[in-house]
């Protein structure tokens, strides 16, 4: 009797067991996979949409600037201002202007603006940086804003500008009673001073920016002889792109950037996101698009949109190289990243309707700021990444019914790769781990985009990227890995990236076991690349608060 009692518990054990899996497998089929399909083919939309913006943009910047060599001097009138050298001291251009040349009135009146935030770290690089830049010296006015809470520092900044100030240095110091919209309220109130209005075009540096001495020389005549054209946009340099892997990644990302999205954007429709930083605006379209605003925490965007609806020209001019700073630790580059996305999302949100009811807009216009630069660019581009490759075909290996296109899962996101890769040829040994990396921060930015989007909490959240300056190279000796103790301190475990590792793990162990996909070598990589970040070994180590 007590064998076959066994046998019997045994027997129901199965049959129940196998009720399980077929009530299981009913409702997978019936709720599960149609579901699923249908996130499947809403991705395939998407992939089709990212695959071919990203090659229009790849074939106009080519084409534009390597075959038909649509280069900023043969598009528009660039000519030298009066030294005629492109070169030479403030001292050397006053008695140049002085005695011809066109007389001081060539010279225009130009502002250059630094906003700053508690950067003891780089506030004396900038600020000498733009002291040394050569122009007449009654000809240009240095305008530091500080918004610094720390008096320590505020401190330190106002010494620096008087030092500079005594060396006859025409530079202003500014300070505001709050920080009200954070840098689109610094920079409002900077432009409302009289001296400010006077001018005709403003340079913009962040903190960190290092311009050359000879940067307004180069710039300036592309507004002086043009017009119509606003902005000035030069391109970023990084000094401290090779302290970890982390910093390596970034430069290729933002090296896509500017080589194809600020290329084709200015070599086809003039007009392009301004970058918020090393670049020179015409105060008069400036004041025409209504000022700078607060509404978002992309401000310079807002601005260039704005600008461009009125009818005003951007132009960019890769050949000129700004020096700047990477953030150098996860938590800063994911701070940055959320301020970008969020606020661009948001934006889109916030001028939809503004755009579609633009006057004296052509319609092309109108879809290429709808579509591409906003649609494509700033929603599906960050929400695409994340749901599908580390949500979608994960799950996909525990519901069999489901079926995803190999073009869609191979063929685009190869494509997509191939052409990232071949605008940088000197990281493609990195690609792999861009690939990595990227969809773990496509989490981020997926989040933030959905809070732009829906207008959530935390949608002007603003947390300025923390700088180390003349520190880089001495603080940041680390190898491309550098773990940085999550033990130490709670705050530098991430959870949101543990949790998806585990998701993770979770399907690529089921595919290994059970599945018949065999997608579970890549599940199993994004996972390990979750995990690293997670715990923090990801860029470089910073202060722990703990301690």
């Amino acid at each position: 009797m007590g064998m076959e009692g066994l046998w019997a518990r045994s027997i129901a054990a199965a049959a129940t067991g196998d009720r399980v899996e077929a009530a299981w497998a009913a409702v997978r089929a019936r709720a599960v996979a149609p579901a699923l399909q249908a996130a499947v083919w809403a991705c395939m939309a998407m992939s089709v949409m990212l695959v071919l913006e990203v090659a229009y943009m790849s074939l106009v910047s080519f084409v534009a600037v390597k075959l038909l060599r649509r280069v900023p001097e043969r598009r528009y009138k660039w000519e030298p201002m009066p030294d005629g050298s492109g070169s030479g001291s403030g001292k050397e251009l006053d008695e140049e202007a002085a005695v011809g040349g066109g007389g001081r009135e060539a010279f225009p009146m130009v502002l250059v603006q630094i906003p700053m935030y508690n950067e003891r770290e780089v506030y004396k690089l900038s600020i000498g940086a733009a002291c040394a830049l050569t122009w007449p010296s009654d000809r240009i006015i240095i305008q530091v804003l500080d918004d610094s809470t720390d008096p320590f520092i505020k401190d330190l900044v106002e010494l620096e500008c008087k030092d500079w100030a005594s060396k006859k240095i025409n530079i202003k110091y500014e300070i505001r009673d709050s920080r009200k919209g954070y840098k689109a309220g610094a920079l409002k109130k900077g432009m409302e001073h009289s001296y400010a209005q006077n001018c005709d075009f403003v340079a913009i540096f962040d903190a960190d920016f290092q311009p050359e001495s000879d940067f307004l020389l180069k710039t300036i005549p592309f507004l002086v002889h043009n017009p119509k054209i606003a902005l000035v946009q030069t391109r970023w340099e990084f000094v401290n792109y090779d302290v970890c892997l982390m910093t390596r990644i970034q430069k290729m990302s933002l090296d896509y950037h500017f080589k194809v999205e600020q290329e084709s954007g200015s070599s086809m429709h003039s007009f392009f996101g301004f970058n918020g930083t090393a670049g020179v605006w015409r105060v008069s379209a400036i004041n025409e698009a209504g000022g700078w605003k607060d509404r978002t925490t992309v401000e310079d965007m807002d601005l260039a949109v704005r600008a461009s609806l009125k009818g005003w020209q951007f132009l960019y001019v890769g050949d000129i190289r700004v020096k700047s700073e990477l953030p150098s630790t996860f938590k800063a580059y994911r701070h940055q990243q959320h301020r970008w996305t969020c606020g661009a999302a948001n934006l889109f949100r916030k001028m939809a309707q503004e755009i579609v009811r633009s006057k004296g807009v052509s319609i092309w216009k109108k879809l290429h700021l709808l579509y591409s630069f906003f649609f494509v660019r700033r929603v599906i581009a960050p929400i695409l990444t994340f749901l599908f490759y580390c949500v979608v075909i994960p799950l996909s290996v525990m519901v069999p019914e489901v079926s995803i296109p190999i073009w869609g899962m191979f063929y685009i996101p190869t494509a997509i790769t191939i052409m990232n890769a071949i605008r940088n040829p000197g990281s493609i040994h990195l690609v792999p781990l861009w690939i990595l990396f990227e969809n773990v921060m496509s989490m981020h930015r997926m989040r933030a985009a959905l809070t732009g989007l829906l207008e959530t909490m935390y949608v002007n959240e603003w947390v300025v990227t923390e700088k180390v300056g003349d520190h880089v190279k001495e603080k940041l000796e680390v190898p491309l890995l550098e773990p940085i103790k999550p033990t130490e301190c709670v705050e530098r475990i991430y959870v949101p990236e543990l949790l998806v590792a585990l998701y993770l793990l979770a399907c690529a162990s089921y595919d290994f076991a059970l599945g018949a996909r065999e997608f579970y070598p890549y599940i199993f990589l994004q996972a390990f690349a979750f995990v690293l970040l997670g715990l923090g070994f990801v860029g470089t180590a910073e202060p722990c608060p703990c301690s």
